[in-house]
């Protein structure tokens, strides 16, 4: 009773001095539960901006508008504003496959912070001349795409060569300005899946016709409002865990997320962990040596402190959030050694900062 009382006390006093006790709470993967979404297992493109000076517009992209990578007092790191009235897309497009990932951070931007109707569109599509931005106007790509918006709603159109198919928005998928967040798309064959944070907020499973090829992608543009972004990652292929850690005997993964220099398992991970999980359960005999890697950005020796932690972090979810035995666990962290791609591009640093799952 008197912990009751001394409870009530306290919600009392944060009331009164506008404390929020969730804010005492660490985050646990248990908020992600329903997050399934697993990345791409090879990185196609990654760009964080790290290597584009602040004020510039960053090499790897094009514009009908404007832009520039910035710095913020809110979240670390570099990150690319799109500015203006048009559209914003990777200059040379990729050709991506029938089975892709799309992810990146983001915050949306408008003039006034209090302003709820804001909105900017990220489109996929298949073009005829992924440089051309202005190829089909409203409608890019001859051969069909699909254009998303996101802001005080979430809705999307879908369209072939003959026209529009299917549309549809999502209410309850709202951002507020000057808040970061994580979108996420999965493209499994015809099949599109969009995520923002862990709620998934869209799956359509006959969106885009059979052997349908995207190549650009793009960031539309509507005035005082738009996006800024980061880590914007694109993978192709969903890892086989099964077949890759019980046959092959290793599974290297890029679902594992974690913030810069920090050991903390990102919610976002529960999808990766989640698989790896079930791999175990279903084959108790397994046991796994747990190893990570960083690129060499940083002292070599914190390096290996911090990929030390991680795996920790990694081998304790696998425990505390999934039920795993602790002695079927090992981990340990290599630092920036072995490389598997030079540490000269962001997208090279990306296949370096890695977790590998090691059959014992």
């Amino acid at each position: 009773m008197k912990t009751l009382k001394t409870m009530k006390a306290l919600l009392i006093i944060c009331a009164i001095v506008g404390l929020n006790l969730s804010g005492f709470s660490q985050e646990t993967m248990q908020t992600y539960s329903k997050f399934d979404f697993i990345p791409g297992e090879k990185v196609l493109y990654f760009d964080d901006f790290t290597t584009t000076a602040v004020g510039d517009f960053p090499p790897n992209w094009n514009t009908t508008a404007s832009g520039e990578v910035i710095t913020n007092n809110r979240y670390p790191g570099n990150w690319f504003k799109m500015i203006g009235e048009g559209c914003v897309a990777i200059e040379e497009g990729i050709m991506l496959p029938e089975n892709y990932t799309i992810e990146f951070d983001i915050i949306p931007y408008a003039v006034d912070e209090s302003n709820v109707s804001f909105e900017y569109g990220f489109y996929l599509y298949s073009a005829q001349n992924p440089k051309d931005l202005n190829e089909g106007g409203a409608v890019p790509g001859l051969n069909g795409g699909i254009k998303m918006s996101f802001g005080y709603r979430a809705t999307y159109s879908a369209y072939n060569e003959e026209g529009y198919t299917i549309n549809g928005e999502n209410e309850n998928a709202t951002m507020e300005a000057g808040k970061k967040y994580r979108l996420s798309f999965w493209v499994q064959k015809t099949r599109l899946r969009v995520y923002q944070d862990q709620v998934k907020i869209f799956d359509l499973p006959k969106v885009f016709k059979p052997g349908f090829q995207t190549n650009q992608m793009r960031f539309e543009l509507w005035g005082e409002s738009g996006p800024i972004i980061s880590n914007f990652r694109v993978a192709a292929g969903m890892p086989d865990m099964r077949n890759k850690l019980l046959t092959e005997g290793k599974l290297v993964s890029y679902g594992i997320y974690f913030d810069v220099n920090k050991d903390v398992v990102k919610p976002e991970s529960y999808g990766t962990l989640k698989g790896i999980a079930d791999v175990l359960k279903e084959n108790p005999d397994v046991r796994i040596k747990i190893v990570g890697y960083t690129d060499s950005d940083g002292a070599d020796a914190a390096n290996l402190d911090l990929s030390k932690r991680r795996d920790a972090s990694v081998k304790n979810e696998l425990i505390k959030t999934f039920g795993i035995d602790a002695s079927r666990l090992e981990s340990d962290g290599l630092g920036e050694t072995k490389p598997v791609a030079a540490n000269d591009t962001p997208s090279n640093k990306a296949m370096n900062r890695r977790v590998e799952f090691i059959k014992l």
